[in-house]
């Protein structure tokens, strides 16, 4: 062989072999710090007209912020990965005015203790839920973003009053794959959140509302969710003129919870 030719071949299988090992090591790092890119805690904001309690759950102890009612309609609500959902009371208090308000700080998040994964994301949901319809009768489920996911399974192994998702997605696995179509996300991705998958156990009226200009959740996403409800289960409404994370200071947001909660 042509001494030049081998060489130029020696030297194109070293940028392969870095090419691998750099593909392995960003597979890798993925892997390992997945999570911390789906939960993004932040502190907690103080509250007013609410008291936070202490739920126990196992392995772990959350802080619940709860606006209390009497009576038998309450709503549970569970936020979005980056979301203090101390913050969204106001708006919650405005569009439920007659039910008492649970709104779950996940593990991690708001001085829960212990370490947010989806399993145990849903598992105590399923805890606050029952504690909330031990006391009351009609409890509607919300949840916002990545709440949703959560909110969807709950829905869908309790009898909830009705379902509320906020800017949801069909699964965080696609929408993963879509940021890193390179990478084995099926194969590496611990949280999938498969909303799709749950959808058509839910029986109860669901509510999804979705910005008009999501720069987060592509709507193709949000559409698929919806259509793996069964007929007539969910109603789409577009808030126009919003993005993911201004959705709610649009006064329609208010409005189409409002008009869901008195339908």
């Amino acid at each position: 062989m042509n001494p030049r030719l081998a060489a130029v071949l020696a030297f194109a299988g070293k940028l392969a072999a870095l090419a691998a090992l750099g593909y392995l090591g960003l597979c890798a790092a993925l892997f390992v710090f997945q999570r911390s890119l789906i939960y993004m805690p932040p502190p907690a904001s103080p509250v007013e007209g609410a008291d936070v309690v202490a739920l126990p759950v196992d392995g772990a102890e959350l802080r619940v912020t709860v606006r209390d009612r009497q009576g038998a309609r309450a709503l549970v609500y569970f936020g979005g990965n980056a979301e203090d959902v101390n913050l969204g009371l106001p708006d919650l208090a405005a569009a439920f005015p007659e039910r008492a308000i649970y709104l779950m700080h996940y593990r991690g998040y708001g001085g829960s203790t212990g370490s947010p994964t989806e399993r145990a994301l849903v598992a105590d949901a399923l805890v606050l839920f029952d504690k909330a319809r031990a006391r009351h009768g009609s409890v509607i489920v919300m949840g916002r973003s990545l709440g949703s996911g959560v909110a969807v399974q709950v829905a869908s192994r309790r009898p909830v009053a009705g379902l509320v998702l906020v800017t949801p997605y069909d699964s965080v696995q696609t929408l993963a794959a879509r940021l890193f179509g390179y990478i084995p996300v099926g194969t590496l991705l611990r949280d999938k959140f498969e909303s799709w998958r749950y959808a058509p156990r839910v029986a109860a009226p669901t509510l999804i509302l979705a910005a008009e200009h999501d720069e987060v959740i592509p709507r193709a996403s949000t559409e698929s969710l919806l259509a793996s409800f069964p007929s007539p289960v969910a109603t789409l409404r577009i808030v126009p003129g919003t993005g993911h994370n201004t959705i709610s200071l649009s006064p329609e947001y208010v409005r189409l919870l409002r008009d869901f909660a008195n339908r």
